[in-house]
């Protein structure tokens, strides 16, 4: 088995079912590295889209994948983010089939972004509603190579 280091970025209390419960949000070491290397506004918003992406895709292998951060389902990549001249760059693989106002067509496969430039434009309950998608919606980018270039729709994604 990989061995991975993570680092404890925050710990804090929340209340769950009328209990206190403690919690803390784990950063791999190596996207640590990659979030110091950032502005603070650009840090302030990675910061953010790691954590809502992390407690929201629980069970998903993330890593830097392409010098970014990438989440991944069985070995397919869903979602990922990185610093572009001006913006922090959010993209879904698969978020052209979302259906959803907000996110941008990338590329010529089925990839969706959306680009911020202020931690405020993060907004969580539109992030989270993506995120629901991208465990629904999946098209197979791990086998693309595979495919000759061809996409195929993973049945019953979730």
């Amino acid at each position: 088995m990989e061995s991975v280091e993570w680092r404890v970025e925050s710990v804090g209390w929340r209340v769950e079912s009328g209990e206190f419960r403690l919690t803390f949000d784990c950063m791999q070491a190596d996207i640590q590295t990659y979030h110091k290397a950032l502005a603070a506004s650009d840090r302030e918003i990675c910061d953010k889209l790691h954590s809502i992406i992390t407690t929201s895709l629980k069970g998903a292998d993330h890593k830097i994948w392409h010098a970014h951060p990438v989440w991944f389902i069985d070995g397919n990549p869903i979602v990922g983010y990185h610093k572009l001249k001006g913006c922090v760059r959010l993209l879904f693989w698969s978020g052209q089939s979302f259906d959803e106002e907000g996110l941008a067509p990338e590329g010529t496969f089925k990839a969706a972004e959306k680009r911020y430039t202020d931690v405020s434009e993060v907004k969580v309950t539109e992030l989270k509603r993506w995120l629901v998608k991208s465990k629904k919606i999946q098209w197979d980018y791990n086998n693309i190579v595979k495919r000759r270039g061809k996409l195929v729709r993973i049945a019953n994604s979730e």
